[in-house]
């Protein structure tokens, strides 16, 4: 896992009012996100966030980046 489950749930926290105030700053622009727009997008961005955390880091499962010393 790249992160840890406590940095997921602090990043998770953080997504929901960003995409509250991205809602905001689009109805500037006369764009109007509905409330099950806003929850769809969050649940996505959210999942997106979860489904990198957990891919491993090098393609074959093995989440270590270092080589390892051969001595």
């Amino acid at each position: 896992m790249r992160v840890s489950k406590a940095g997921l749930l602090v990043v998770a926290a953080i997504v929901i009012p960003i995409v509250v105030e991205f809602r905001t700053a689009l109805s500037w622009f006369g764009i109007e996100l509905s409330v099950l727009e806003g929850v769809a997008l969050a649940v996505t961005i959210v999942l997106a966030i979860v489904v990198w955390a957990v891919w491993p880091s090098d393609g074959n499962g093995n989440a270590e980046t270092e080589p390892t010393d051969p001595e």
